[in-house]
């Protein structure tokens, strides 16, 4: 099976001023980013809000972004639920979609045993002809995946990658080691960079839906051994990404696209508004 190798934005959903699915900024959004060269799009995960989201809503998101980038990148489907006949539901319709793979969080709120979360995965391997990439979020789900507690499910060759929402570039550079046929998609957009030295290939993050091009370039310079010009690159991103921490990472997100001229309405509630003082904030640190 062909690896994945590159930037894939975690989209955001933009939402019109009646709180529905703003199909027509979802689209320029996708445009938006098959145009700076992205390798393809995360899509129904974290960022796009998707535990805020019903069921349908999350189907019609991943229409709408595989009628726009089908043929044109490669297309992953979030489908993470807590139930795991509602990932399957979400899976077969990916399927047929013909999207290129699924992946999904662990259940979590209920403290599921390492069995059960296993479990979830083969059931929904069994399920649908989908190669599946785990997402690891530790800090979100309760659950901390190592090479070690979930050996078994990574020798599967039905799971090919593994997300890797972690600071703990030890454990991911050991899963990668142990696991050389594994593709880790970095999940934190701040160490990028580092997680590319510790064997990283791809990547899916949030800041992608407005500046994919600084992490394309990044991991370019890497590749070319311009380490310092790297470095100074990944600096200036966090510098932004600094900001969209203290103020709110999705609004933040949101409200970079707004300045960009891709209409994203607010994040659902209970996610608040950002205030004047916040928006100048971020409008200084990306010179818009």
């Amino acid at each position: 099976m062909e690896k994945f190798y590159g930037i894939y934005p975690a989209l955001i959903t933009p939402f019109n001023e009646q709180g529905k699915i703003n199909e027509k900024a979802l689209q320029q959004l996708v445009k938006l980013n098959l145009d700076k060269g992205v390798s393809g799009f995360y899509v129904g995960g974290s960022t796009g809000e998707s535990f805020l989201l019903s069921v349908e809503e999350r189907k019609a998101i991943l229409e709408i972004v595989s009628h726009e980038a089908r043929g044109k990148a490669k297309i992953i489907a979030h489908i993470g639920s807590i139930a795991t006949d509602h990932a399957i539901e979400l899976a077969r319709h990916a399927a047929d979609l013909k999207v290129d793979a699924v992946s999904s969080v662990p259940p979590f709120y209920y403290k599921f045993s390492l069995a059960e979360i296993k479990s979830y995965y083969l059931d929904i391997v069994n399920d649908v002809n989908l190669p599946m990439i785990i997402y690891n979020i530790p800090a979100l789900s309760g659950v901390t995946f190592t090479s070690q507690n979930i050996s078994d499910l990574l020798t599967d060759s039905r799971v090919i990658g593994v997300k890797w929402t972690s600071y703990d570039l030890f454990q991911m550079q050991r899963m990668l080691s142990e696991n050389p046929n594994l593709t880790i998609f970095n999940g934190h957009d701040e160490v990028f960079l580092g997680s590319l030295a510790m064997g990283a290939k791809a990547a899916i993050g949030s800041t992608f839906n407005f500046m994919a091009e600084k992490f394309i370039h990044i991991q370019n310079l890497y590749e070319a051994q311009k380490l310092e010009e790297a470095r100074i690159l990944q600096d200036e991103v966090n510098q932004i990404i600094n900001v969209l921490i203290r103020i709110g990472v999705f609004q933040g997100v949101k409200a970079g696209l707004e300045m960009m001229g891709i209409p994203c309405g607010d994040c659902r509630k209970p996610f608040r508004k950002l205030n004047l003082e916040e928006i100048k904030l971020l409008q200084q640190v990306l010179n818009l």
